[in-house]
């Protein structure tokens, strides 16, 4: 199973609604997905319509070693895509970790006693911030896809982002790797946005993909109906641009990790 995480520590990049997406491309494409939704917030569990009262073991329970794996998934709409729920008592979770052995290595533990060949793909829907939850994340993946907002602000917390990959790689993780930037929330009728992009694409070259993510009413409606854009209007530019994302991000795993 290849690991990924899903991370910026700045807020309304386009992070869960990136997760949502993607891993539903993913199953569309016949790929085996597994979405562990690490936000507090929940946003990833409720835009692919699971509800709270289905998730009776969640994300939280995972970390603290409430439950395996396999107990805490629940099925998705989506067919070949399940979930990890997240629950508001993940909003603790930082400070109760603290407590535990291997605070750091929890996530990572417990994705161990995943069944062997039940996914092909794993994402992971970080929280926006660099805490504890975040670096968990870290630790159990091998590669990180960043959603950047195509403005001013998202360009600051970027070097930070990628200083804290460097650093879980030197302490805890010497596999972990950059799989890619998306740009996201591009509108062409902004010149801003298309000097950010070209500020991002300088600066990083290739590790950023080609696809860009267009600020699109449809993706933003989506969550509201409990379905991923894909889902709810294949047609739209969003939708397409997730698939070809999608196509990109396939094409960047290495060919052993997606024999499956």
């Amino acid at each position: 199973m290849m690991n990924i995480a899903i991370a910026n520590q700045k807020g309304g990049v386009g992070k869960t609604t990136t997760a949502i997406n993607v891993a539903t491309a993913l199953a569309a494409t016949g790929h085996r997905t597994l979405l562990i939704d690490l936000d507090p917030q929940g946003n990833a569990s409720t835009g692919l319509g699971i509800d709270q009262k289905s998730r009776l073991y969640s994300a939280y329970d995972l970390l603290v070693g409430n439950c395996a794996l396999d107990e805490a998934v629940l099925h998705t709409q989506v067919p070949r895509l399940d979930i990890v729920a997240a629950t508001q008592d993940l909003s603790g979770a930082e400070i109760e970790l603290v407590d535990l052995d291997e605070r750091t290595h929890r996530l990572a533990h417990a994705m161990r006693s995943a069944p062997i060949g039940r996914w092909d793909v794993c994402l992971i829907d970080c929280p926006p911030s660099l805490g504890l939850l975040t670096i968990n994340a870290m630790v159990a993946v091998s590669a990180v896809l960043v959603p950047l907002q195509c403005e001013f602000f998202a360009l600051e917390g970027l070097s930070q982002l990628l200083q804290t990959v460097e650093r879980i790689r030197e302490r805890f993780n010497p596999d972990l790797s950059i799989l890619g930037v998306a740009l996201t929330m591009y509108d062409r009728r902004n010149r801003l946005t298309e000097q950010v992009a070209e500020d991002v694409r300088s600066c990083l070259g290739d590790l950023v993909f080609d696809t860009v993510i267009p600020r699109n009413v449809r993706l933003s409606e989506a969550p509201s109906h409990g379905v991923p854009a894909l889902i709810y209007d294949m047609r739209c530019a969003g939708s397409e641009a997730y698939m070809q994302l999608a196509r990109e991000l396939i094409a960047r795993l290495p060919a052993t990790e997606m024999a499956a």
